[in-house]
């Protein structure tokens, strides 16, 4: 089983997550990341350089259509959106019975620092960036185009 960061990704007409009765994140045209680390994931080394290389991959990742109908495009060539919302149930297993296990996820308060320190990697790369609040429950609709959703680990 591969325990690196992983993400799920759908391309979205628009995306919002709402906690308590409040929009906290909203974005238009873009990419909707679901996101969460692993326990092989606290002590990985030059962490920065391995953020920035995620970061890079999600957002040159050409999944949006070009005038032909092709997935040629990425988020940053449509000028798209991110909402990045924290999911540690990525990580579910269901080796066996009918509840799932989180075993492979990172605690909470690490991952917590994780998610933060991503986030800031991606606000750098020029792409307006929206997130959920880490840990709250939380209320995610989305548009999805096409559908098309992708899982990225790294």
């Amino acid at each position: 089983i591969d325990k690196d960061m992983r993400a799920v990704i759908e391309r979205v007409k628009e995306a919002q997550v709402t906690v308590q009765n409040q929009v906290v994140g909203k974005i238009n045209q873009g990419l909707l990341v679901y996101l969460a680390f692993s326990e092989a994931d606290a002590n990985r080394p030059n962490r920065q350089n391995w953020f920035t290389k995620f970061a890079e991959r999600l957002i040159n990742l050409r999944i949006f259509e070009d005038s032909a109908g092709k997935m040629n495009l990425s988020v940053k060539d449509i000028s798209g959106e991110l909402l990045v919302i924290s999911e540690f149930t990525l990580y579910a297993q269901l080796i066996k019975g009918h509840r799932p296990s989180f075993s492979q996820a990172l605690a909470k308060s690490e991952a917590e620092i994780l998610y933060n320190e991503f986030l800031s990697v991606l606000k750098t790369l020029g792409l307006k960036v929206s997130q959920g609040i880490f840990g709250a429950k939380m209320l995610v609709s989305s548009i999805n185009d096409g559908p098309v959703t992708i899982i990225l680990e790294g």
